[in-house]
């Protein structure tokens, strides 16, 4: 029983942790969005508008959804798109360094969609 509680709060901390850091990344973004300045990268040509706005979900609305646990595994899957969009495609050419963190975040948000959110959260999975 000790072991199940030990694994539940490693499931609760490793879906708000990253989610928390995540959400200093989309914040930025989120004010830039709201303050009307669509100015962002295109990395896979759907226009600026549209990748930051799907950069600004990703990125600060579904964090905040993690960290409450709702619809867990599904609200990762667009944060996992974007750290790999980031990783392989932004970064691509850069040295490993650069893209390092992205990398970290990718396999983070592929932990969660794998392991759901655990007791601890509003799905209860």
């Amino acid at each position: 029983m000790k072991n199940n509680l030990v694994t539940q709060i490693g499931l609760a901390f490793l879906r708000i942790m990253p989610s928390l850091l995540m959400i200093s990344h989309g914040l930025p973004k989120f004010q830039k969005l709201i303050s009307g300045n669509f100015e962002f990268g295109d990395p896979i040509g759907i226009g600026a508008t549209p990748s930051l706005f799907l950069t600004v979900l990703a990125e600060f609305i579904c964090p905040i959804l993690i960290i409450i646990g709702f619809k867990t595994r599904w609200m990762a899957v667009p944060v996992a798109i974007t750290m790999a969009v980031a990783a392989f495609i932004v970064h691509g050419a850069d040295p490993f360094g650069t893209k390092e963190k992205a990398l970290v975040y990718l396999v983070f948000f592929i932990a969660i969609i794998l392991l759901g959110p655990g007791k601890f959260s509003i799905d209860r999975k």
